[in-house]
């Protein structure tokens, strides 16, 4: 590596350099390159960790409402095997202890299904060391309901089938009542704002302060609407003349 590359390092060009070269550098020094992708959103591992939590944020609300305890980035370390469970809820009523997965995107099927697995094993310890005396334990992969998380579901839908048999619709229902127990995959919107979430229906409106009402938007479209009619109108009926 000669003085020429230290020195262009030092001055910050760096687009002539390639990556295993600056891996090199970063070495010696002992030091670490930190590569980021960025989109008009932001860093893209940023973005999808703050939707993420956001996903999270929605389904621990909904849980809580419900006489849930739940309990975010519950992490475990036994015989070896370490890992970090998204939401793990417990209801104390029932009894019933409930692992939730949570995926803003489905990439690796095959990798997501042998994380899962790990962390239903561990569920019973990892529920003893908090103090709980699990009745039953559920497992549920809650997925952001995209069309693209929809796809890939369809597209692995026999895998699916075999190890989450049940869908959305039960998922919400064990939620209101912990019945039994489920092995299920549910598809979750975001909470955006100005909006929330229903448990049993879809999506139902807020206003903001100060915000028309939807009613008084459509209302003032009409309005519009007929103010052109009768411009476009008047103008047909002078060009006649």
């Amino acid at each position: 590596m000669g003085d020429a590359t230290v020195s262009r390092i030092e001055r910050g060009h760096l687009e002539q350099l390639s990556l295993s070269v600056l891996r090199r550098v970063a070495r010696v020094l002992e030091a670490r390159v930190d590569v980021g992708l960025w989109t008009r959103a932001g860093e893209v591992e940023r973005v999808a960790s703050s939707r993420h939590a956001e996903l999270a944020n929605v389904l621990i609300d909904v849980l809580s409402q419900e006489g849930w305890v739940p309990r975010p980035e519950v992490s475990f370390n036994s015989r070896g095997e370490r890992g970090l469970i998204d939401v793990l809820a417990w209801h104390p009523a029932t009894g019933a202890l409930l692992l939730l997965e949570i995926k803003t995107e489905i990439v690796d099927v095959g990798e997501l299904f042998g994380t899962l697995d790990r962390k239903r094993r561990f569920a019973p310890e990892i529920a003893r060391q908090l103090g709980f005396s699990p009745a039953s334990i559920s497992t549920a992969l809650v997925v952001a309901d995209t069309h693209t998380n929809h796809r890939r579901v369809t597209a692995h839908a026999a895998t699916f089938g075999a190890v989450l048999p049940e869908g959305g619709q039960r998922f919400r229902a064990f939620i209101r009542q912990p019945l039994g127990i489920i092995n299920a995959v549910a598809y979750w919107p975001y909470r955006h704002s100005g909006k929330t979430r229903l448990l049993g229906g879809g999506a139902r409106r807020v206003n903001r302060p100060g915000e028309p009402s939807v009613s008084a938007i459509r209302s003032a479209r009409k309005r519009q609407l007929r103010v052109i009619r009768a411009a476009t109108s008047r103008g047909a009926g002078d060009s006649a003349r």
